[in-house]
This record gives C-alpha cells, sequence and structure tokens, in this order.
C-alpha cells in the first residue's frame, strides 16, 4: 500500500520510482489498497496549493487521478482500529488499512514514523525504490 507522501512525489516528479509505484498502481501490476479515510486523506493533500503548483496540475486533474487510483483498488473495510498507535494521526491511517487489509507492505519516504509495525504487525515498511526494485525482482 502506498502512504500518501509516495504519491505526492509521484505528482511532483515525472521521475523516480514514486511516480513508476502510480503508473504500476493504474495499471493493476500490484494490488493498491485503499480505506475510504485513505482516500479523503489522498485527495485533501494532493490538492493543497502548494502540490497544486508544484505538479502543474489543477484540482480537477489532481481529483481524476484519485478517482482512477480508487477504480483499481482493493476497498478495505476498516474493522479493527489501532489508534493510536504513531506519533502521527495520518499514519495510523495508513497502518489500520495495511493491517485490516492484510497488506504486505507499506511503501513510504517515512520509515522512522512507522517504527515498530514490521515487528508488530509483519507488514514490511519500505522506501518506493525498495518496492519497485522488489515488483521488478518478482515480476521479470
Amino acid at each position: 500500500m502506498l502512504d500518501t507522501d509516495v504519491l505526492v512525489a509521484a505528482l511532483r516528479s515525472s521521475r523516480g520510482a514514486s511516480r513508476q509505484l502510480l503508473r504500476c498502481a493504474l495499471d493493476r501490476r500490484f494490488e493498491l489498497l485503499l480505506s475510504v479515510p485513505l482516500l479523503l486523506e489522498y485527495e485533501a493533500v494532493l490538492t493543497r496549493p502548494q502540490h497544486l503548483a508544484a505538479c502543474g496540475l489543477s484540482a480537477a486533474e489532481v481529483e481524476r487521478v484519485v478517482d482512477d487510483l480508487a477504480a483499481v483498488a482493493r476497498p478495505v473495510r476498516l474493522a479493527f482500529r489501532w489508534r493510536p498507535r504513531l506519533s502521527d494521526p495520518n499514519d495510523d491511517m495508513v497502518l489500520e488499512t495495511a493491517v485490516n487489509g492484510n497488506a504486505h507492505a507499506i511503501v513510504t519516504f517515512n520509515r522512522r514514523d512507522f517504527e515498530g509495525v514490521s515487528r508488530d504487525f509483519g507488514c514490511a515498511v519500505i522506501l518506493p525504490g525498495t518496492a519497485l526494485q522488489q515488483m521488478r525482482s518478482s515480476n521479470p
């Protein structure tokens, strides 16, 4: 599953692993997990004026990207809450989606914020570049 910071990076730069992961998600090359709260956060963060200015897209264009992600993602119902668990409440939302959706990994730039998740929940916390490398090695 993708943390919001990965989508921010994907929209702000056409280069890099984050953009490639976004394309892979849209092409259904891996199963993207989304809960309603996480989807709402994606939209709220990605349509902030500073992100729109940096990526050169309108709010409507970003909302279409978010809608496209919702269309290809596996919806996750949050049957169990794990709050408060992490220092940032928005990270708790990511963790809840990952755990309730049985995610193999949380892809994020903020690995430190998810300290203990791998140990306590058996869900890897990895950087976008690592996720892309793992995808490529498992699907040559």
